[in-house]
């Protein structure tokens, strides 16, 4: 899998994990210098605490196009250290 925005690949991956629909990229095939920390956080009841990144391409911004569980909970371990996208970040085969 391929994650994509501004027609740059900021995750590959073929061992991602599918959760509701998203696909989570584990953390070291994603390519940091395209994320920039976000103050954002949201709370999933079974996940946990999600924190955000910011995807910048060749002076584009992407406000919290990218997430993770820093602690996930019991029910969601799989997805530490794991990162998905949204917001028209393109992600394919």
């Amino acid at each position: 899998m391929k994650a994509i925005w501004n027609n740059i690949v900021i995750a590959d991956s073929d061992k991602t994990i599918e959760v509701e629909g998203n696909q989570y990229f584990p953390a070291n095939t994603v390519k940091k210098e395209f994320l920039e920390n976000s103050r954002t956080h949201t709370n999933c009841p079974w996940k946990g605490e999600a924190a955000y990144y910011h995807v910048k391409v060749n002076g584009d911004v992407n406000p919290d196009a990218a997430w993770y569980y820093p602690n996930p909970k019991d029910a969601a371990k799989g997805i530490k250290d794991h990162v998905a996208f949204w917001k028209g970040v393109t992600v394919k085969e």
